[in-house]
């Protein structure tokens, strides 16, 4: 037997993102797909704020790249919890030049012209939430 999803409406998905700051950005290297776990947080106008070292991996595969971000809280008890996905274009700028830096609750390894603040602007977000189920006989 298999719970149903039940569909959560962008505003629901924004409040629950709100309230984690660990998520799954996913982007691609070489053609191939990349995940990445990352600390982020959400600004007042539902983007995806994150940062990386200027010469990273991530900040040099996200740039003007559309990419996804994930974040999700499942029950290992029971299989209950969501999942909000965010579809959307990234834009890299320096900490510096950033127009809404990223919070101090995202840290930084070291506040250096070296960190930049990908913005992924949301152009589509949907989520789920998986109510409870009865534990599966294997």
């Amino acid at each position: 037997m298999t719970a149903e999803f039940t569909p959560l409406d962008e505003s629901q998905c924004l409040k629950l993102l709100g309230g984690t700051a660990v998520g799954r950005l996913v982007y691609t290297v070489g053609a191939l797909p990349a995940v990445m776990p990352v600390r982020y947080r959400i600004a007042t106008d539902g983007s995806v704020l994150l940062q990386a070292n200027a010469g990273s991996e991530i900040a040099r595969a996200v740039t003007d790249a559309v990419v996804a971000f994930e974040a999700s809280e499942l029950s290992e008890t029971d299989g209950s919890g969501w999942s909000v996905t965010v579809l959307g274009r990234a834009d890299v700028t320096s900490v510096s030049a950033a127009s809404h830096p990223v919070p101090a609750a995202v840290p930084a390894p070291a506040k250096s012209a070296d960190q930049v603040t990908i913005r992924i602007r949301p152009e589509l977000v949907s989520g789920r939430s998986l109510p409870a189920s009865p534990a599966c006989e294997v």
